[in-house]
């Protein structure tokens, strides 16, 4: 059976889920992540086995360390084409190689500025006018490869520490927005919600979730726990079943 190939673009956040329990010597010398794990626990045998890695996206050097909507609007939509652009694969590089591809933004995404300027689609400032921008060109962008599959990550929240009420109040109208207007029943783009898991419900990630009251990352207990839902949701995408389980992921474990 061919494999079904799957990549997962990650920051920081996206690497502690990834890792999951795992320590960082035992990762670094088995290369074995919990996501990857629950995969071969959970997929099913009589099925295309996934194959999955995990790409830093984008790099450091050159592009930036930036994961935002504009940064995958900028590289995917605004320099689309064969050849990348500042050393990082435009879509049209991906999806050659690859049958699902996940992408996320890391938890500075959450600082979302007031509408106070006009919105502009080319702009970097993190606004909700201009996320919403960004993401229908990428989703027009995404159904241009309808024989691939996308799995997006829904936001990565902040720890009530480093933000306020207002940028809280934005970045869950961003996300509210994503699940009942932007995704769409049927096509070939999925969400994991990682943003319900983090939050449980509220406006912040939670202390018992968050790596410290000033650090926005998940820590080691809940990235551990929620690998599973993560691996189970890339299982259904896989499968062609997502529309018919929760985004979270949160079935079907064993």
């Amino acid at each position: 059976m061919k494999p079904t190939s799957v990549v997962f673009l990650h920051h920081s956040t996206g690497g502690r889920i990834w890792k999951g329990n795992v320590n960082k010597y035992v990762y670094k010398v088995t290369k074995r992540s919990d996501v990857e794990k629950w995969i071969r626990h959970l997929e099913k045998k009589d099925e295309n086995p996934i194959q999955i890695s995990q790409m830093t996206f984008p790099k450091k050097e050159p592009y930036g360390w930036k994961n935002y909507p504009y940064d995958y609007y900028n590289i995917w939509v605004r320099h689309a084409g064969n050849e990348s652009y500042k050393s990082e694969p435009t879509l049209e590089m991906l999806t050659k190689d690859y049958k699902i591809i996940i992408w996320k933004h890391c938890f500075p995404v959450s600082d979302v500025m007031a509408d106070t300027i006009d919105p502009g689609i080319d702009s970097e400032i993190r606004t909700l006018s201009n996320y919403k921008l960004q993401y229908d060109a990428l989703k027009e962008k995404m159904h241009q490869f309808p024989e691939n599959m996308f799995l997006v990550w829904t936001p990565a929240p902040l720890v009530e520490g480093k933000t306020n009420e207002g940028a809280a109040k934005r970045i869950r109208e961003f996300y509210k927005w994503i699940i009942n207007q932007w995704d769409e029943k049927g096509d070939n783009i999925y969400l994991w919600d990682y943003y319900i898991l983090a939050t449980d419900g509220g406006l912040y990630l939670t202390p018992d979730n968050a790596d410290g009251p000033e650090n926005s990352h998940p820590n080691t207990i809940f990235s551990g726990k929620i690998s599973r839902y993560f691996a189970n949701r890339i299982i259904h995408v896989a499968y062609g079943e997502a529309d018919n389980y929760p985004i979270t992921g949160m079935d079907n474990i064993e």
